[in-house]
């Protein structure tokens, strides 16, 4: 069984956008979340990972926290990517492997909300900074 388009879009704006989402779910009004923290990873989290499971580890690395808003991230036609380039810390010493997945979280307890595949693949090295970009896309279906 499949969800409707509306109910995609709208379990996107709520999570990405802090949406509420009319007559079923709203935001937390006592001490919402304000960001989503975009991680890289060596190898597939998997679903029963966090965002710490084979997460990079090049020296200069840091996650990035996008805000949970419509200048953060866009939604529409069931999918959502970022606004702007989300741009990571340039490589200075240790590369670690290729970046081959990127993930999403709530920034609390490693909590991940989605992962997939970065495509192509980024081979890190001395001077390499990571980028998804704008069209880089979840998609709820």
């Amino acid at each position: 069984m499949s969800k409707g388009n509306n109910t995609e879009n709208n379990i996107l704006k709520l999570i990405f956008n802090a949406t509420t989402w009319a007559d079923m779910a709203e935001n937390d009004t006592t001490g919402p979340s304000a960001n989503l923290t975009v991680a890289l990873h060596t190898a597939d989290p998997g679903e029963a990972g966090t965002q710490s499971t084979s997460e990079t580890a090049y020296t200069g690395y840091a996650r990035i926290n996008v805000a949970r808003t419509t200048g953060g991230w866009t939604v529409t036609n069931n999918s959502v990517s970022p606004v702007a380039a989300i741009t990571f810390g340039e490589c200075t010493a240790a590369a670690g492997g290729p970046i081959t997945h990127a993930s999403i979280g709530t920034g609390v307890a490693n909590e991940l909300l989605y992962s997939g595949a970065v495509t192509p693949n980024i081979t890190m090295a001395v001077g390499v900074q990571p980028v998804l970009k704008t069209t880089s896309t979840i998609t709820e279906d």
